[in-house]
């Protein structure tokens, strides 16, 4: 069984330790989730921002109002369509528009969490 990281990155804040907490369930051990920024949206923010100076990037991220969840599990490939199918349930078909964008990488080796294997097969 080989091992992944399993990342889904959404805009819908108020949903994301929804989204952990059914990974959870589904079986993940440990679940991560971030707050994130798009690249568009801070474009779109620093232009919107009036600049009388030059302001750092820092900056603009302390005025962000809207943010990305980013939440990711390192599980076993056999578990990946389980916790995709409960992202789902929380957030919507993860398909349509502006639900989230899910991905999956390969996980070489593993350190640091109890009871997983150390390398993928």
């Amino acid at each position: 069984m080989s091992t992944k990281l399993l990342i889904l990155i959404t805009a819908q804040m108020d949903k994301g330790v929804a989204v952990a907490e059914a990974w959870e369930q589904a079986g993940a051990a440990g679940v991560t989730l971030i707050e994130s920024y798009g690249l568009h949206r801070v474009r779109e923010k620093s232009r919107s921002m009036e600049l009388h100076l030059i302001v750092s990037m820092a900056s603009v991220l302390r005025q962000m109002e809207e943010t990305n969840q980013t939440i990711f599990t390192v599980v076993e490939e056999d578990l990946v369509d389980k916790l995709v199918a409960a992202a789902g349930r929380v957030l919507g078909d993860i398909n349509r528009p502006h639900t989230g964008v899910a991905f999956v990488l390969d996980v070489e080796r593993v350190f640091g969490i109890p009871n997983f294997p150390r390398e993928s097969k």
